[in-house]
């Protein structure tokens, strides 16, 4: 039962937990706040977040989905329900808006980029993710996201996010390992 709780959790959020990961690879080019500062003159969310890794995050994570619902056959019983377009959409860009929506807030605490922010980098884009997909693909989510597979996704984002940082940071592809 806990590790069927797991590989559902896991599976369910994938389209949510590649973007970012992409975004960090496929990043560069224009930032989406123009280069602007609110009235404090601090950046609205600086050059970590760009027009680029955001649509090619939420792309990989739309792709992975796609994928998953492929292979779905191969896995047997242990896949929840394959991922209706609307779900998998929601998933990739609710990630990669809630690590928007974190950058902001770190801009506003006077956190500067690349900084850590216990908690909401590890659950900023589970939370987007998550309420985003609630509210475009409810009869999905409800059928997916039961309240152990929720605890289970609470639970393993911050480890699978502090281990995936680590190994990026330690292949050079961060300047921090959080």
């Amino acid at each position: 039962m806990v590790l069927e709780t797991v590989v559902v959790a896991v599976w369910a959020m994938l389209p949510a937990y590649v973007p970012n990961n992409v975004a960090v690879l496929a990043g560069g080019g224009r930032p989406i706040d123009g280069g602007r500062t609110l009235e404090d003159g601090t950046r609205i969310l600086g050059d970590g977040k760009t027009w680029r890794g955001t649509a090619v995050g939420t792309a990989a994570g739309i792709g992975v989905a796609l994928l998953l619902n492929r292979i779905s056959p191969l896995v047997g019983g242990l896949a929840p329900e394959p991922f209706p377009v609307v779900a998998a959409v929601s998933l990739a860009f609710g990630a990669m808006l809630g690590d928007v929506l974190a950058s902001f807030l770190k801009r506003r605490t006077g956190r500067q980029r690349g900084a850590a922010f216990v908690g909401v980098d590890q659950l900023d884009f589970v939370v987007a993710a998550l309420a985003l997909t609630a509210v475009a693909a409810t009869g999905w989510f409800l059928e997916t996201f039961s309240l152990a597979v929720l605890v289970a996704v609470f639970v393993l984002t911050p480890v699978l996010h502090v281990s995936t940082n680590a190994a990026a940071y330690a292949l050079g592809l961060k300047d921090e390992p959080w």
